[in-house]
């Protein structure tokens, strides 16, 4: 029963999220909606805050295990980007409220693990000086990052699909730079 109800208390304010800002949801209009007791939200969940960042969280280790083995930039990208395009409009709610810090972290770990993976992909069995590694995956983090960012502040008629076919223009654009740095890095 537990699970049922933190189930229907998240898929209810998703709900609600995808028709209104955050600031004007309430625990009252969750728990009338869902159809349960104040006591029953207070008992999975501190506040609303509190669910945003379980519901974040939770979202950013599905995108993770969804992408076991990340094998190009464009691979890395998108995985980013479906990160924040899985309910945009509750994301952009919660990213244009004052919990946009918890979407943020959610999203920069996201972005450390693609980074991460394929950059242990294109590095491995070779020797690398951690600092230069460490300075190219901060690049990159960050490439992925602000791509995702930036779609969020200006990309309200920019559809998924546009975005997708961007990170292909994009990877045309940017096909043999990892293999340039990779010979300047490697020992």
């Amino acid at each position: 029963m537990s699970n049922l109800t933190q189930k229907a208390i998240r898929e209810t304010f998703t709900e609600l999220l995808n028709e209104k800002p955050l600031s004007q949801i309430t625990v009252k209009m969750i728990v009338e909606k869902c159809g349960i007791n104040r006591n029953s939200f207070y008992y999975h969940y501190r506040d609303i805050p509190s669910l945003i960042e379980e519901m974040v969280v939770d979202e950013a280790n599905s995108i993770i295990e969804e992408y076991p083995a990340i094998d190009s930039i464009e691979t890395a990208m998108k995985a980013a980007i479906d990160f924040a395009s899985k309910n945009r409009r509750a994301i952009l709610h919660i990213y244009n409220s004052v919990n946009r810090d918890i979407f943020e972290q959610s999203l920069w770990k996201v972005c450390n693990y693609v980074v991460r993976s394929y950059s242990d992909l294109l590095l491995k069995d070779r020797k690398v000086d951690p600092l230069d590694r460490e300075v190219v995956e901060r690049f990159y983090r960050c490439v992925c990052f602000g791509v995702v960012i930036e779609w969020l502040n200006n990309g309200s008629g920019v559809t998924p699909e546009e975005i997708d076919s961007q990170i292909e223009h994009f990877c045309t654009l940017y096909r043999g730079i990892p293999e340039e740095i990779i010979g300047r890095i490697t020992k």
